[in-house]
């Protein structure tokens, strides 16, 4: 197993190193040429700089507390995946206290990601990485001291629920005690900025018992995800894929009743290459039409706000028997699969809890 860890962490190590060349070599230089940037704090002229202190002070400064590293005050619990910056220190606090090092830990309702003003950029579209703000302006933290270095760094924790599905007779009771500690899983890797001092990132090890094998130095956001939502802001269809649009069975396009088409033979649904609608209009008309006296089904995951759980609710509201088997080991779905199952059960529905053998979506 520890060969295996070994060659999967190399391989990952590579991965993510041609990741960041990718991003930084390829993909921004020719999104720059598109009038898409991502503007660098060393490139900030002075009318740019002011905005941005601005929005500091109003946005991001309200909603940050950061932690000075003392005796008093230990090494804060960080959550799974998010970001926070390690904060190099010299010099005494307002309390006359010393602390060479701090924690900033960026609240995840902050973007990530923001767009400045039109008027104040050279191109269509100019971006700045919340980092770079907290880079820039983190010395305003801490009144009296002097920042010697501001790294951002995420860790990555064990997820797993530890739940014996033989041994526990109520599973979904144990599942749901597991879920609030899934953020605090055993720490299996540590990314920091590549610029990150030779000391910090011992302590950062340290402090989460990793080795250098768990350490990825990245060369940009530590959270590369977070750039998925630029797309929807830049208006440039050129630059994206077309769309694809779903087709709809012949059988189903002039019929209005779901029911009416099947009764003329049977339907094969290819998805994703043909419409999931179908599905979700059989289940809303059979929650309403006085002829169906039952709805069974397995769910294995469901979104926080699922069409087709609303017309099992509606079902079971007009009186149908209602039979779903629930699957609660969804991985990373078990919160909204638990929460679905027990409104279910409270208009009236069956509903059967276990970890199903196949995979059924």
């Amino acid at each position: 197993a520890r060969e295996v860890y070994r060659l999967v962490s190399e391989e990952t190590h590579a991965l993510v190193k041609e990741q960041y060349q990718l991003l930084n070599e390829e993909i921004l230089p020719q999104l720059a040429t598109e009038g898409i940037r991502f503007v660098k704090r060393s490139e900030w002229n002075d009318a740019q700089r002011e905005w941005i202190k601005g929005f500091f002070f109003r946005e991001v400064m309200p909603v940050i507390t950061p932690i000075g590293l003392d005796p008093s005050h230990p090494f804060p619990r960080v959550l799974n995946k998010s970001l926070n910056f390690a904060v190099e220190l010299e010099g005494r606090d307002a309390f006359g206290r010393s602390s060479g090092a701090a924690i900033v830990q960026a609240p995840r309702v902050l973007p990530r990601v923001i767009r400045l003003p039109r008027e104040l950029g050279d191109v269509e579209y100019a971006f700045i990485f919340l980092s770079s703000i907290l880079h820039e302006f983190v010395h305003e933290l801490f009144s009296g001291m002097k920042v010697l270095g501001c790294y951002q760094f995420r860790v990555t924790r064990n997820s797993d629920l530890f739940v014996d599905e033989e041994e526990v007779k109520n599973l979904r009771a144990k599942i749901q005690g597991e879920l609030p500690q899934r953020h605090f899983g055993d720490a299996v890797r540590l990314e920091i900025a590549n610029n990150c001092s030779e000391a910090m990132t011992q302590f950062l090890l340290g402090q989460f018992s990793l080795t250098e094998s768990d350490l990825y130095r990245v060369a940009g956001p530590v959270n590369l995800v977070r750039l998925m939502q630029v797309p929807d802001w830049v208006l440039r269809n050129d630059l994206k894929f077309v769309p694809f649009t779903p087709g709809t069975p012949k059988a189903l396009q002039k019929c209005h009743s779901v029911f009416d088409s099947i009764r003329g033979g049977d339907i094969l649904l290819h998805h994703p290459y043909q419409s999931f609608n179908p599905v979700i209009e059989l289940l809303d008309q059979a929650a309403t039409d006085p002829q169906v006296v039952a709805i069974r089904m397995t769910v294995y995951r469901t979104g926080t706000d699922s069409v087709l759980m609303q017309s099992l609710l509606r079902a079971a509201q007009n009186g149908k028997e209602v039979t779903v088997v629930v699957e609660l080991m969804a991985r990373f779905d078990e919160e909204a699969n638990i929460g679905w199952a027990t409104k279910l059960e409270e208009v009236g529905a069956h509903v059967v809890y276990g970890v199903v053998g196949y995979k059924t979506h």
